[in-house]
């Protein structure tokens, strides 16, 4: 947003601070008309074309209106003149919207598609019969004779040329079999939005993305659409020309051919071909792979039972912090006991790009039992148990796989706990268990009256740790008696299952 405006008349950011963009007209000076105006116009970049807008705005004409003059307020696009939405004051419109509710219904505003082009205007005037002017000393409370408030605008634009890529290298391009992270390396441009990140596609399902470069912070999806397409909160957010290493965790893939394709894709969601071919992954094997399929195996030389605590089960679902331990036992041919015996214990975490892990051995005890307990802070994982005689054989003797779900552990605060119509509260929270993905998980607040069921009113995204903030303002008069919580949906980079935080309860009076 660009802004334009004359002594007395305001073009104002406050977004920084948790307001918006005003473009006003001072309460203290005569305005001339159809000259004294006040603007914010959204430019979209050369060669970008707007294919959708909602804005969020409010305003007033508290000025007023008189001979020949008055006060008001008008959006437009793609031309200043092209005018979509407005409030004339002796036309009887005084204001509209909810002034100081930024996302309140009331402010929504769908861009008509006759209005979409290049550009967008938000104004503030006095109109009338040339020559004329509009009054001083009428305005609201504060100080503006004519104001309107831009508080949020979601805006998608179209780029008609896409990226490039060229000087293609590295392990992935070039090598006749790859085995754990494997690299390509390529560099590349966009004349638009600019290189925003690398997709790997494998047999025709993309299994990994990542960013190229998160250009300071400025090329990072913030998430919220409801298309699924990424967002972000610049108009040019990566950078055009990029120089890239990016790597594919075979391990996630069965050995043998695979046809991979690494596209490029710039900030719009146009793509370019940086590598088209077939790899042959060798990875080496893990414990309960090695065993063949199923998810147990015993030979005729033992037999490896293990289960959760308390169950028979092999998949178990747990609180946060509450992981149930393993008991296990180990029994040699014709069912007599092994003692003495170590356990080997593989974890892999439930998450895109999670490496498997060596845990703790247990050994048995002279019955052949064995027991296992798990960190109190672990993720979710699938946990390979292996016996190997002798401690040195490739190939296990038996196994046994089990599976954990950890639901999210949430913290929430809420302050203050009493609250009133027009007052806000605030939430401040973190995520207990991580890795958190580097642009934060997405969370979703919810409330309800006690004994009703939980409303969503609010998307929000952690940061790298874990850690969140947000306000709500009451709209309605109390009293009231509102319950609150937070709620972690399943992502593929996030190891936990959906959990949801402590509940908070808060009086509106």
């Amino acid at each position: 947003m660009a802004p334009g405006g004359a002594f007395d008349d305001y073009a104002i950011n406050t977004c920084g601070e948790g307001g918006a963009l005003i473009a006003a007209l001072g309460d203290a000076t005569t305005h001339l008309v159809n000259t004294d105006r006040a603007t914010w116009a959204f430019d979209a970049p050369t060669g970008d074309k707007i294919t959708r807008a909602t804005l969020w705005r409010a305003g007033d004409t508290s000025g007023g209106g008189g001979v020949n003059a008055t006060y008001q307020f008008w959006l437009a696009g793609s031309s200043e003149t092209s005018i979509f939405d407005e409030c004339i004051n002796t036309l009887k419109c005084s204001g509209e919207g909810e002034v100081g509710h930024a996302l309140s219904p009331a402010n929504r505003l769908d861009v008509p598609l006759s209005n979409l082009g290049a550009r967008l205007f938000s104004n503030a005037s006095c109109g009338g019969a040339p020559g004329y002017e509009c009054r001083a000393n009428a305005g609201d409370p504060n100080g503006y004779a004519a104001v309107v408030y831009l508080y949020a605008a979601d805006i998608t634009l179209a780029q008609g040329l896409g990226p490039s890529a060229g000087n293609v290298s590295g392990e992935l391009a070039t090598a006749p079999t790859v085995s754990g992270t494997s690299d390509v390396t390529f560099s590349a441009s966009d004349p638009g939005s600019g290189v925003y990140e690398a997709v790997f596609t494998v047999d025709g399902q993309a299994v990994e993305s990542k960013v190229v470069n998160d250009n300071g912070g400025r090329c990072r999806n913030v998430g919220q659409t409801t298309d699924g397409k990424p967002a972000f909160l610049y108009v040019q957010p990566c950078l055009g020309s990029v120089s890239a290493d990016v790597g594919l965790d075979t391990t996630k893939l069965a050995n043998g051919a695979h046809h991979l394709i690494v596209s490029v894709i710039d900030a719009a969601g146009n793509g370019a071909p940086v590598l088209d071919r077939v790899i042959t992954v060798a990875n080496p094997p893990l414990p309960c792979t090695a065993a063949g399929p199923g998810r147990a195996r015993s030979s005729g030389s033992a037999a490896l039972s293990a289960s959760w605590r308390g169950t028979r089960k092999e998949s178990v679902t747990s609180s946060y912090g509450r992981v149930p331990a393993i008991d296990g036992r180990l029994l040699g041919p014709g069912g007599e006991p092994i003692g003495g015996a170590t356990i080997d214990l593989v974890a892999s975490p439930s998450f895109i790009g999670g490496t498997p892990v060596a845990m703790s051995s247990p050994r048995t005890r002279p019955d052949g039992r064995f027991s296992v307990r798990l960190p109190a802070g672990v993720s979710s994982r699938t946990l390979c148990l292996a016996y190997r005689p002798g401690g040195g054989a490739s190939v296990p003797a038996a196994t046994r796989t089990l599976t954990l779900n950890v639901r999210a552990g949430i913290a929430l605060r809420v302050a203050p706990r009493t609250a009133s119509v027009g007052r806000s509260i605030f939430f401040h929270g973190r995520l207990r268990g991580g890795p958190v993905p580097p642009d934060g998980k997405q969370l979703v607040l919810e409330a309800r009256s006690p004994g009703s069921q939980w409303l969503e009113f609010r998307v929000i995204r952690t940061n790298a740790r874990g850690r969140f903030s947000a306000s709500y303002t009451f709209r309605f008069p109390g009293p009231a008696r509102y319950q609150f919580r937070a709620l972690s949906e399943p992502e593929s980079d996030y190891p936990f299952a959906a959990g949801t935080s402590n509940i908070v309860r808060v009086l509106e009076r």
